[in-house]
């Protein structure tokens, strides 16, 4: 782990440029943060869950679906955490660094 530490933005930053992110401060130990990429064009036939597929199946005509990225976490007890959010806290906090 790099233990160059920086702020929000460069946490930020570093997502997009497809790093891993952790805040040095966090109690859970091996949590970070990944985005998921978005995408014009997801095929449809790609999609495994069933709610998901009944969504893009109505909605979207042709084959493929948009997706907007989203932030994601590996959290404490290995689970991935779908659409994390930063608290007031993680926004101002100086300790974030990569994995």
């Amino acid at each position: 782990m790099n233990e160059e530490l920086f702020d929000f933005g460069g946490a930020i930053n570093a997502l997009k440029n497809g790093e891993w992110v952790t805040r040095k401060g966090w109690n859970g130990k091996g949590m970070y943060l990944f985005l998921l990429p978005g995408n014009e064009e997801i095929p449809k036939d790609s999609v495994c869950d069933k709610r998901l597929r009944c969504v893009v199946n109505t909605e979207f005509y042709g084959d493929t679906f948009p997706a907007l990225p989203s932030i994601r976490m590996f959290t404490a007890d290995r689970k991935i955490l779908t659409g994390w959010l930063a608290s007031q806290t993680d926004m101002l906090a100086e300790d974030w660094m990569i994995v």
